[in-house]
């Protein structure tokens, strides 16, 4: 779950304000990414919604709360699925590990590449979000290597780690952007994989 993010309101338990809630996010998720954060008001997100502004302010204080719910559920998303995935990784390479890794977290910020492409600019409007990613998805990626290589070293696995979030995070930006096509992207994601991996099976035979 989300850290509780200061001047977020208490969360519904019944159902139905539970998808009040969802459809409030819903439409700024919408909104942020055809008109960006600064351009989108509580106002517009409340019409939208076919709501009042009161009902909204009910469930989010502001914008901010409503950015920073939607930057983790995007996380979430990405946790779920690569947490799913570390049950079966025999037999795999670091090379198609990396693959692996960075095609789940790619698909995700692709299928929400307007959103995200709004979150990295509208950077002022949210105190955690990005920094959070690195160090939730690190312990994931981290068991993940175990898995593939077997016991070693926890400093270099916890590197290892490190390098793959940060390096593959930029990369998957880039591929996930509105303007790169299938095949790009997939060359892109290759490309970054193979480097990943030949770095790491450089590293293991030192």
């Amino acid at each position: 779950m989300p850290a509780k993010v200061a001047g977020d309101r208490r969360r519904p338990t019944q159902e139905r304000a539970k998808l009040t809630r969802e459809h409030i996010l819903d439409t700024a998720a919408r909104l942020f990414g055809e008109r960006g954060i600064a351009e989108t008001s509580t106002n517009r997100i409340a019409a939208e919604a076919g709501l009042s502004i009161g009902t909204v302010y009910r469930y989010f204080a502001d914008r901010t709360v409503m950015v920073e719910e939607l930057l983790g559920r995007l996380l979430e998303n990405i946790e779920r699925r690569l947490t799913r995935r570390v049950s079966d990784l025999s037999g795999m390479t670091m090379h198609e590990l990396a693959a692996e890794i960075l095609t789940m977290i790619t698909e995700e910020l692709v299928a929400n590449a307007r959103l995200v492409r709004a979150l990295v600019a509208g950077v002022q409007f949210y105190s955690s979000g990005l920094p959070e990613f690195e160090p939730r998805l690190r312990l994931l990626i981290k068991v993940m290597i175990i898995q593939v290589l077997g016991p070693g070293d926890d400093r270099e696995y916890d590197l290892m780690a490190f390098v793959i979030i940060n390096t593959g995070f930029a990369a998957v930006l880039r591929a996930s952007a509105l303007e790169v096509d299938a095949e790009e992207r997939q060359e892109s994601i290759a490309m970054t994989a193979r480097m990943i991996g030949a770095w790491i099976e450089a590293e293991r035979k030192k």
